[in-house]
Parts: C-alpha cells; structure tokens; sequence
C-alpha cells in the first residue's frame, strides 16, 4: 500500500478535528476554513521523464526488466519530495517541480550497484527512497534536472538472524512494522519504534540516524546498528565485523546518517532483544515543565530508566498531545492541567516490575503526582497518530509542522526558552501567531531532546511564513548551543546550519569522502553537503 500521495499515511485512518479544536484554532489563531481542497492527482500537469532511451534500456537491465523502472505520472507523484508541511502544502497545489524522470525498483546489492554504475556512465542523480518520510527536504535533490528515484521497496527481506549474538541482518527497504513481524517469528524484537513507524524503512532509520520513543530503553538506531553494507558508483564498503572495535574509526559512524550523499545502504545488521513479557505505560502529572524536566534528568543520570520517558510542557499537555487521541480533552476540562509526563516500561515481569516501583518512588519524591495506567494507555494507543492530525488541521485551514533539537541538560532550559521566543516572534510579525507546543522526548545521562509542534493560521503564503519561522528558530538552536537536528536528519533544510555546526574542516573531510565514493556528485546531490 502507497502513502497518501498529497498528505500522511493511510487515507482511512485521517478523522476530522473534534469541534474544541476548530473553535479553539477559530479563536484563538484566527484560522479560516479552506475553500477548497488539494488538487486531484489526476490533474497535476507532469513533465515528461525525459530520460534518453540508452539509459532506459541500460535501467531495465540493470534491475531485471522494464516492469522495474516506472515512469508512470502517479509513480512519479508519489516519489516526490516527503512529508514535510511545505511539502504536502506544495503537492496539494499541485506543484511538481522535484518530481523524478523515473523510478526504478531493485531488489538486491548487485541490482542497486547496476544501477549506481549506468547512472554514473550517463551523468544520472540518484534519490534513495524508503518510506519517503523525510521532513527536512531529503528526497528534493538541490541540482535541477532529470534525477532517479531508487525506491528500495523491494528489498524487504530479513537476511539472517544469529539467535546466539542476538544479530539480525535485514534489507534496507523493510518498513519497520514488517520487520517487527518477522523478528516477532523468531521471538524478538527491534524495539524501534518512532512516530514514522507505520511507514519508515530501515534503511532510513539508518541513513537519519533514527530515534524511537522507547530509546530510553532500547537506545537510538545507531545505537543498535552492528554492521551496514553499502553500495557506491565506486564499489562497495561492508563494515561491522565484530560488535565493538578499536581497528581504526569506526566507518559505520562516517555512514550512519549519511542521507544518501555517500552511497545507497543495502543491509543493516542490527543488536536484537526478546519480545518483552510485560508493557506497562503510566502517566504522571508535574505542576511545571521545570521539575518534570528535573525529574526526567534524575531518572536519565541515577536511574532506574523507565523504557519510554516523556515529558509535555504546559501547552502541550493543556492542548492534549501528551495523549493525541484525546486531543482538545484538556481545553474542555476533562484533564488535569501542569505537564504530563508518560513512563513506559518494557521487559520481563520481574524486571519491570522493578524498575517501575523504583522509578515511581523517583518521581514521587521529585513532585509527581501519579494517574495511572490509563493515560500511558491513551498516549500508547495514539502514538502514531499526529501526523494524522496534522493532515486534518491542513484541511480545517490550520499551519501545523514540528521542529527538534537536543543539548546538554545545563543548556536544556535556554534552548527551550529561545526557540519558542523565535517562532513566537516571527510567526506573529507575519500575521500568523502561533499555538507553540514542546515536549522532552528522548533524554540521556547528558542531555535531552526537545521537539516543537507550532500551529498557526495559514495566512496569505504559509510556506513563506514557515521558512522566515525556521530560519529564525535554526539561529536560536545554533545560538544557544543545540544541535541543527537530533533524529530528524539534515537533508536541504538544515544543511547550512550543520555546515555551521560542524564547521569548515568537518565539512571539507566530509566532502572528501563523498569525492571518493561519488566522485560525480550524483548521489543525492545537495542533501547534508551543499554542491560544490
């Protein structure tokens, strides 16, 4: 099944906004009703693919028949940019201006080298493509012109599993419920679980360096990754012969979050864990963002680490993302106010009975206040149901999109406090004022990340007002001591702010290394690294 091609995910799971919401974005932000919807697929005016019948033929060679290489105007569609607000805002317009020449299907490492070398004989950029969820411009390739969309869907295979090591090898384009399923089989489990779970793939976890909602306990995906292969207009470059090693750098590091710019990743051999006996979620109340934050650190630095740890600022809980299917419940007095914060805990019965007892007498002594299962189960139920939401308040009329960043916990409350000064800011000189909303969602011994859903009016050019937003929030992240990105990834949007961020040396040996395995510049072209 394709993702909804002008929005999020599966068309069927999309519901209208509860009328506490659309009064509140009424009255409170001024959004107007749209008077009209996205265009129809069938009416966008598509370019034709333009590529040479020479490269076409040399495609359908390289991937087993011309049934593989599509160049079809849906399939082109739907392989355009991803699912960023300024990009589902200009597909809904019809707008196609990144749209691929074609897109072609392999299914294994040799097919995919195949097609890296005709595309490197014939001056042709390559896109990989997952599950096409980037929302920081990483499938819009900078140079202009015919490009080719790699959609690795095909590759959906688990490899091997070492039951003994506890490893599992699988293909790239494995979305990540499938390969939950199919480690299920053998009793185990990833463990990765981000809000782009139904539909992201494990390639792209790997090529953003991913972080799930329960990486309090089973870490961020570079943190499970033990070995990559990957393909490049060069050759090939397989890591991960033992779990740790002091044999120079670590080039799984150099090609995790590498976004396409170094090569195309054709399998990940990743650390696995059995299913878990027992999965508890709670929810806690604190009376502010502050001493949530303070309890979340305590945890993180002294333990015991719950396996899921949140935390919703004031808005955020007020508004009732904390629990996104009871959205607006908080606005109409149905919930308590302060912040909210979710524990979960995953594991055997004896160990997380444990740790939840231990972590509850924590949080406890540091002002939380408990409320039980039931809104664990709430926010467990609805965990990946905000993009969803996002796409009904596109509809109601409604600018909605999320930014993320991380820092070290001294820095946390300055990082916090400056970026929502930002987009308040600029997003009220545009005549737009903005519903500023943030949560902690992954914290470490040293740190934490915090991630921002803004919602506005759309005004007279909502992508306009967005980027002038964005600009001035990436100045703040930079200016108080955040990093440009914490599990979203760089693609064009943060790309010259992570130029800042690692600076003009850092830059230069990145540029190095892709001079090496794509000495063209054809992979991805503009994405992380800008062109020369």
């Amino acid at each position: 099944m394709d993702m909804l091609w002008s929005g999020w995910g599966d068309p069927a799971k999309a519901a209208p906004l509860p009328e506490t919401v659309t009064g509140l974005l009424r009255d409170l932000l001024g959004v107007k009703p749209r008077t009209a919807g996205p265009v129809a697929l069938e009416d966008i005016a598509v370019p034709e693919p333009g590529l040479e019948p020479a490269v076409r033929q040399a495609l359908f060679v390289a991937v087993g028949g011309e049934e593989h290489v599509r160049v079809d105007a849906e399939t082109r569609i739907r392989h355009t940019r991803g699912k960023s607000t300024p990009d589902l805002l200009r597909m809904r317009e019809g707008d196609v201006a990144d749209i691929p020449a074609a897109v072609v299907l392999p299914t294994d490492h040799d097919e995919v080298a195949a097609v890296l070398r005709v595309c490197a004989e014939h001056g042709l950029p390559v896109v990989p493509f997952g599950g096409g969820t980037s929302v920081v411009g990483g499938l819009a390739p900078t140079r202009r012109g015919a490009f080719v969309a790699l959609d690795l869907r095909r590759m959906d295979q688990l490899l091997a599993l070492d039951p003994v090591s506890r490893t599992a090898t699988l293909q790239p384009g494995l979305r990540a419920p499938h390969a939950e399923t199919l480690l299920a089989e053998h009793g185990f489990t990833l463990g990765h679980f981000p809000q782009s779970y139904e539909w992201a793939t494990i390639g792209g976890f790997a090529a953003a360096r991913s972080s799930g909602q329960a990486s309090a306990g089973y870490g961020r995906f570079d943190d499970m990754v033990l070995g990559l292969t990957l393909a490049t207009p060069e050759g090939t470059i397989d890591t991960g012969r033992a779990p740790r090693s002091a044999a120079g750098p670590d080039l799984r590091q150099l090609l995790l979050g590498s976004e396409g710019a170094f090569g195309v990743i054709t399998s990940v051999t990743v650390r696995i864990r059995p299913v878990p006996e027992t999965c508890v979620y709670e929810g806690w109340r604190f009376p502010s963002f502050e001493e949530g934050a303070a309890a979340l650190r305590r945890l993180a630095q002294d333990g015991p680490r719950p396996t899921v740890l949140r935390l919703s600022d004031e808005t955020e809980t007020l508004i009732g993302l904390a629990q996104p299917d009871a959205i607006g419940a908080a606005v109409a007095g149905q919930q308590p106010t302060g912040c909210m914060a979710i524990t979960g805990y995953e594991g055997t019965d004896e160990d997380t009975s444990h740790r939840r007892d231990k972590a509850a007498a924590v949080l406890r002594e540091c002002g939380g206040t408990p409320l039980g299962e039931e809104p664990g189960q709430r926010w467990a139920h609805g965990r990946y149901s905000a993009p969803y939401l996002r796409d009904s308040l596109l509809d109601a009329g409604a600018f909605a999109e999320t930014l993320e960043t991380a820092a070290f916990w001294s820095r946390v409350p300055e990082l916090y406090a400056s970026v929502r000064d930002a987009l308040t800011t600029t997003l009220t000189e545009s005549g737009t004022p903005p519903l500023i909303m943030c949560h902690i969602s992954h914290v470490y011994e040293n740190g934490a990340s915090l991630y921002f859903t803004v919602v506005s009016a759309q005004g007279d050019d909502p992508v306009a007002h967005w980027e002038k937003a964005k600009h001035a929030a990436n100045e703040a992240i930079l200016a108080a001591g955040g990093t440009i990105s914490h599990h979203h990834g760089v693609g064009t949007d943060h790309r010259d702010w992570y130029v800042r961020e690692a600076g003009s040396l850092g830059i230069e040996a990145l540029r190095a290394v892709k001079r090496t395995l794509d000495p063209a510049g054809l992979l991805n072209p503009g994405v992380l690294l800008p062109l020369d």
